[in-house]
């Protein structure tokens, strides 16, 4: 990625974040390590940085966030990424860098861009063919927010004991304040459990 200075973002515009771990990092997506992250995501809130949705996959992790400047993504972003790598290395028993320096910021500055962007973000494992049968009809990844997400067509159905243990928990994403991710892209209609992402979002 282009170390050029980043585009200023508008406050009023979410954004989709993209994290690449380095490379000899294992797969984030192991039940203990989600748990990890899930819980640092939970700790990185600020009054000026959010993450409202995200997904953890093998090697990178997927945000939607709200942030009031671009100083203050920054810093956000990598107190985020402080916080991780302190307890996934300390999990792994491992030392250094986790994640590269660099990260991919994407203005949603559309209802329908963040629509789209929630189904990518949410639906991921469907998008790569990862996820499980959609027999149940309401498969969500555990890997991701969606057991906390309120814009699903249906309720989340605590069929299974992993969505039991999820919807016990308290939330660890923190709620929109900007009317795009709160209200805007909800015109274009609620998501569907089995609504497969299109193709990679640039």
């Amino acid at each position: 990625m282009s170390h050029d200075t980043r585009e200023a973002i508008a406050p009023s515009y979410p954004q989709h974040v993209t994290l690449r771990t380095v490379d000899g990092v294992m797969s984030l997506r192991r039940r203990w390590l989600v748990r990890l992250i899930r819980d640092a995501i939970a700790r990185s809130h600020r009054a000026d940085f959010r993450v409202t949705e995200f997904n953890i996959e093998s090697n990178h992790l997927h945000l939607v966030i709200e942030a009031d400047s671009n100083a203050a993504r920054a810093r956000g972003i990598q107190g985020l990424k402080v916080r991780i790598a302190r307890s996934v290395n300390r999990g792994l028993g491992r030392t250094g860098k986790l994640f590269e320096d660099r990260y991919h910021a994407r203005a949603l500055k559309t209802p329908r861009e963040v629509r789209n962007a929630l189904r990518y973000v949410l639906n991921n494992a469907l998008h790569h063919e990862a996820a499980p049968s959609m027999r149940e009809g309401t498969w969500i990844d555990p890997c991701s927010s969606a057991a906390w997400f309120d814009g699903w067509r249906s309720p989340v159905v605590p069929d299974t004991w992993w969505k039991r243990e999820l919807l016990a928990r308290p939330s660890p994403v923190a709620r929109p304040t900007r009317w795009l991710l709160r209200v805007g892209w909800r015109r274009h209609g609620a998501l569907a459990f089995d609504e497969v992402p299109g193709p990679r979002l640039p």
